[in-house]
């Protein structure tokens, strides 16, 4: 029993030992971009040595992949939530889109820079495409034209982009009249003030 608890013990501290150099990972993507992640830039940021880096990720591609996986869960649990929520998706998704040029603006920045990384490096691919698939299921909820969703998921991507390259707050309503008229939905009426 007490072996248990010894191994249960490593593991944890093993798991939390991956999350570090994952934060700091990202943490690097942001300051520096994609092309700043080395074993020994990350270590240095988790405050590690460059062989407990290689140690946990053996290559420059697991530990990308990994760091762009933690941040695609999240925004695959965020999309899951939306979708299973009663009430406007698309105001829900318009949130979450703003939130890149606020306080989600370093997650969506690596997000955007691995995604980005994914074109040049085929180990990426099937994780920088999360976004865009969870995106379609998103729209597949509320259409069934194709073409719609695939507008959907190009407007989602590129209000992104100009929320990073704007680095400014943005309008949730705007973005969710954007993405009502990328579905190809009438503009809601303005509200009733009599």
């Amino acid at each position: 029993m007490g072996d248990s608890k010894r191994v249960d013990g490593r593991r944890a501290r093993g798991e939390r030992r991956r999350a570090e150099i994952i934060e700091a990972t990202l943490a690097v993507v942001t300051r520096d971009g994609a092309a700043g992640v080395t074993h020994r830039t990350v270590a240095k940021q988790a405050g590690i040595t460059t062989s407990l880096s290689t140690y946990y990720f053996a290559t420059l591609d697991d530990l990308l992949v990994a760091a762009l996986t933690t941040v695609a869960d999240t925004y695959t649990a965020r999309i899951r939530e939306i979708i299973d929520a009663p009430g406007d998706k698309l105001a829900g998704l318009a949130r979450l889109i703003a939130e890149s040029g606020g306080p989600g603006r370093d997650r969506a920045l690596a997000e955007r820079e691995l995604a980005t990384l994914a074109a040049r490096r085929p180990a990426l691919r099937p994780v920088a495409r999360r976004w865009r698939e969870n995106i379609a299921e998103l729209a597949a909820a509320l259409t069934t034209d194709p073409d719609a969703v695939a507008a959907l998921v190009a407007t989602s991507d590129g209000l992104c982009t100009a929320l990073l390259l704007g680095n400014a707050p943005a309008d949730p309503d705007r973005i969710h009249a954007v993405l009502r008229h990328a579905l190809g939905l009438h503009p809601e009426p303005p509200p009733d003030h009599a």
